[in-house]
């Protein structure tokens, strides 16, 4: 299996942008000694949506790699997987009674979907918990991958692995909004639409709390 390339352009242009350092991103987070809890930021959308009934517990990570253009890690998932199929996340899962915490599930499931080595991993602090859909509340982990870190989708969930920078995706004016019927309602998504493949969803919802975080967007 290829290794994910760090170079890859992941179909954006992010020639021209201003570049954001990944302490700035850290400086905006949760720290690690005070996790957040939920509800998710977006719990009374979610209400209306799938009811009050408590969520699963979930965490991802969202892994920026170290170097003098920073770039996010994500994943697209097979077209033939019965939930979520050939869509956009950041690797991660259901937060098992085995994990120690939110960090230690993100890492173990970007170990089996990506074959990230924890070692190449420093954990930076959380983004706030997001309720999905689906039924999860995530905890975004978000952590500074080694520069040098090899990445290799495994092939039974991800299709592929990919990288796109990070200043593109804190430039506001890369972000849009539609509006979509989910269980008969409407209700409008974010999403990139430069990005390919498309970046939107929960994916872009996590992207657009950072901004927040840092002050980027109201």
């Amino acid at each position: 299996m290829r290794e994910a390339d760090p170079n890859a352009r992941a179909g954006v242009r992010p020639a021209g942008l201003k570049q954001v350092s990944i302490d700035a991103v850290a400086q905006a987070l949760h720290p690690l000694d005070a996790p957040p809890h939920g509800p998710g930021w977006n719990h009374a959308a979610l209400v209306e949506l799938i009811g009050a009934a408590p969520r699963m517990p979930a965490a991802v990570l969202m892994a920026i790699r170290d170097g003098a253009e920073p770039r996010v890690v994500f994943t697209l998932r097979r077209d033939d997987l019965p939930h979520h199929a050939g869509q956009v996340s950041f690797p991660g899962g259901r937060i098992e009674s085995g994990d120690a915490d939110a960090v230690a599930a993100a890492l173990r499931e970007s170990r089996e979907e990506i074959g990230l080595d924890p070692a190449d991993v420093q954990p930076l602090g959380y983004l706030d918990c997001l309720e999905t859909i689906s039924g999860y509340c995530v905890t975004p982990v978000v952590a500074r991958l080694a520069s040098d870190a090899a990445l290799a989708p495994q092939p039974e969930e991800v299709a592929s692995v990919f990288e796109v920078p990070l200043a593109f995706l804190l430039d506001p004016a890369h972000l849009h909004q539609r509006a979509i019927i989910t269980r008969g309602l409407r209700r409008r998504v974010y999403e990139y639409p430069a990005s390919q493949p498309l970046i939107w969803g929960a994916t872009a919802m996590m992207l657009v709390n950072l901004m927040r975080r840092m002050g980027v967007m109201q």
